[in-house]
């Protein structure tokens, strides 16, 4: 491949001038001036006295300058010490300078001087002017302004500077792409996001063709927020935006307006702007906007510097200001979208807020295939299966599995990547590496298959626990044993459901009571989850009964600040409150594991001689599980539709994070032996 495949053809290479040339060339004008600058012994004479010494022959060479109307005469050593007889240093060439007389009298003068005294210097007649001393005279000015534009280049970020000198501080730092750019990023790569990818796609084909919009009298929006958790592919739609756009595309990040001078920030959003309407229709995207975009005055006594206030009050101006931004579209991401400016969010600047939220099952099976296409693969993959074992995952998690698994195979010098190696990637990015290296003694062994034990018994008889895949008392990362289970992606949770989960969550703190009779450390992270549920029941959702359809819940990212908004009795009763439902599930807990006592000894036996126990294990203790997961009610519902009747209830759980970290590890950072 050549690697001259610029459009334009070879780049021709060109001397690049730096401060060293700069070094140089006032070194070598120095070195002239020393060499040849005449630092000799000079002095004015009247005519008469140049008479005389050229009549006593003390005239080496006559240099007459008939423009200037003077004769300059370098004398003889001789001469030159009768005229200079104070004079300690003569230099090389003394000389004295006289006016010439009146047009006719030098001609006779050295007429005179050549037939009664035998004159025979050399005499040089300069009618021009005399460049060189022009030259030198010169010479220092030229030096200081060459100096001063190539200072004033760097700085202003010519000459190879990069557009960051001290003169380019407020001009703004945006990528520009067109279609003739490196952006291969298509609609294609963006898996999944179907109704974020249509909305984003209008906007493209209103740039492409605006007739088919403008003729029914419809507007394009002014801007596009895409608002989404992490990794769940906000840039990656912008990057398809300017892969598909045939328009200007202007990427730059939200800190790029952030600077320590004053105003440096509104100036560049001011000089983004101004780039933007030259080249419209075009498209600006700003990502992670809440860098600038944050909301003003929260803490107006607390916040001393309002240089971020100006340049979010210049973009404001900028997007919805009297001045027009006709066939400019502003996109911008952020995963902030609770702490940006009301100011920002009206209709008018962004228009749409695009929601980019966590993929569902189907999004995932979308976004494997997309990953999985760079990557060799046998037949023992199956992609509805790793859709399955990834609730929670973003985009981003997705690509870190298929590359995880990749360097997993690799490590184990396959040809291919198989499922195994999936299974341990998903593995290895819940839990943590794997550590069989870790010193356990038998009784810490024991004590933790107990507890990982109670764990499972529980979650098999839940209904609404989550369907257990894989239980192991090998260390992984910080926990000495893990459990691995399948959360179930509601749209609603009610009270039952978030019992069950706490119940089955208390199990192995009380399979260590139960069946050895002390406690330990092993249950600290069970604890702490446990407890934030409890505490979300009662102040965020009103699952109370003695605080009932009560939230204290902020949805706008205030928090309260420094009050709270109940009293210190209600806040006495919802600790009441969480305590009352925590020990009730614990209770639960150690009555189910009563009855089920015989079970969990066998799954605690299996657990120490294998290590590692998967759901097929516990159905040939306990039995096939009595109730389906909802993954699989969702399946079975897309193998064989039915007319779905009435709507779907959506509802948002602020406090209700079913991660799969969350929901996949079981056990706190150390499980300490009985003393």
């Amino acid at each position: 491949m050549s690697k001259n495949n610029s459009p334009q053809g070879p780049k021709k290479k060109f001397i690049r001038l730096n401060l060293y040339w700069m070094y140089l060339i006032i070194g070598l004008s120095l070195l002239g001036a020393y060499f040849f600058n005449d630092t000799s012994i000079s002095k004015e004479v009247s005519w008469t006295e140049l008479d005389g010494i050229a009549k006593e022959n003390g005239i080496k060479k006559l240099t007459v300058y008939s423009r200037k109307g003077y004769a300059e005469a370098v004398l003889t050593d001789s001469a030159a010490t009768k005229v200079f007889s104070n004079a300690k240093n003569l230099g090389k060439a003394p000389k004295v300078i006289s006016n010439l007389p009146p047009d006719g009298v030098f001609s006779t003068n050295l007429e005179a001087w050549k037939s009664d005294y035998g004159f025979n210097a050399p005499v040089d007649y300069q009618n021009a002017t005399d460049m060189s001393e022009i030259f030198w005279s010169a010479a220092p000015f030229i030096l200081l302004i060459v100096f001063w534009i190539f200072m004033m280049r760097k700085m202003s970020g010519g000459g190879g500077g990069g557009g960051n000198g001290v003169f380019n501080v407020g001009k703004a730092k945006a990528q520009l792409f067109d279609k003739n750019g490196d952006m291969k990023v298509t609609f294609a790569d963006v898996a999944g996001l179907s109704e974020a990818k249509q909305e984003v796609e209008e906007i493209v084909e209103f740039l492409k063709n605006p007739a088919k919009y403008t003729e029914l009298g419809g507007k394009i929006p002014k801007g596009a927020l895409l608002v989404g958790p992490p990794g769940t592919g906000k840039t990656l739609l912008a990057k398809a935006v300017a892969g598909e756009a045939n328009v200007p595309f202007f990427s730059l990040s939200g800190s790029d307006f952030v600077e320590m001078f004053v105003g440096v920030g509104a100036s560049r959003v001011r000089d983004l702007f101004r780039q933007a309407k030259e080249k419209a229709p075009c498209i600006v995207f700003i990502d992670e906007i809440d860098a600038v975009g944050r909301a003003r005055g929260k803490n107006p006594n607390m916040n001393t510097n309002d240089e971020r206030e100006n340049t979010l009050n210049q973009l404001l101006t900028e997007m919805d200001g009297f001045g027009s931004n006709s066939g400019v579209i502003i996109l911008a991401a952020t995963n902030r979208a609770d702490i940006l400016d009301k100011a920002l969010l009206r209709a008018g600047r962004f228009d749409r807020q695009i929601y980019v939220e966590l993929p569902d099952l189907n999004d995932r099976k979308a976004i494997f295939k997309v990953h999985l296409k760079n990557v060799k693969i046998d037949d023992s993959v199956d992609v509805d299966l790793l859709a399955r074992q990834t609730p929670g995952f973003s985009g981003a998690d997705i690509a870190n599995v298929c590359n995880e698994a990749a360097l997993i195979a690799a490590r184990k010098k396959k040809s291919s990547v198989q499922k195994q190696d999936f299974m341990d990637a998903v593995d290895r990015i819940v839990g943590g590496l794997e550590k069989r290296s870790k010193i356990t003694t038998n009784e810490e062994k024991r004590s933790i298959a107990i507890h990982e034990a109670g764990h499972a018994s529980l979650s098999w008889f839940l209904q609404y626990a989550n369907p257990l895949v894989k239980v192991t008392i090998v260390p992984r990362g910080k926990a000495l044993g893990a459990a691995w289970y399948l959360p179930e992606e509601r749209q609603i949770t009610t009270k039952e459901q978030l019992l069950d989960e706490m119940c089955a969550t208390l199990g192995g703190r009380a399979a260590e009571e139960l069946f050895i009779g002390r406690i330990s450390t092993g249950a600290a992270n069970d604890l702490e989850r446990v407890t934030k549920q409890a505490y979300a029941m009662v102040v965020y959702f009103g699952m109370s009964e003695r605080l009932p359809n009560l939230s204290y819940y902020d949805s706008t990212g205030q928090d309260y600040g420094f009050t709270k908004p109940y009293s210190d009795d209600t806040a006495k009763l919802i600790d009441t409150e969480v305590s009352r439902i925590v020990n009730e599930q614990y209770e639960r807990a150690k009555q189910i594991l009563k009855e089920k006592a015989d079970g969990h000894a066998q799954l605690t036996e299996v657990l120490l001689s294998r290590e590692v126990i998967f759901t097929e294990d516990v159905e040939q203790i306990f039995g096939k599980r009595q109730w389906a997961s909802r993954t699989e009610e969702i399946l079975r519902d897309e193998a064989d539709p039915i007319e779905e009747t009435g709507a779907t209830i959506t509802e948002s759980k602020p406090d209700e994070k079913e991660s799969a970290s969350d929901s996949s590890e079981s056990e706190s950072n150390e499980t300490k032996a009985p003393q």
